[in-house]
């Protein structure tokens, strides 16, 4: 499932983030279903981080990886 969510990142999550001058980067896929990732860049302050990371990261993981169950940021 890793490589599974690394390309969903790394191709569809990656670069509409980079466009508003922040990063995403995945750092483990555990058995249970969560993803950790830690964004950064202009994601680091913004105040919609969360609402970009549960409504865009994690709702796009899920749809297209019914086993993905939560995506949590972390430092």
């Amino acid at each position: 499932m890793f490589d599974k969510v690394r390309k969903i990142i790394d191709e569809q999550i990656k670069p509409a983030l980079e466009a508003e001058g922040g990063f995403i980067e995945l750092i483990e896929v555990k058995e249970d279903g969560k993803v950790l990732v830690r964004m950064g860049g202009a994601c680091a302050a913004c105040p919609m981080s969360q609402f970009t990371l549960k409504n865009f990261v994690e709702a796009l993981l899920k749809e297209q990886i019914p086993e993905v169950k939560e995506v949590i940021s972390v430092v």
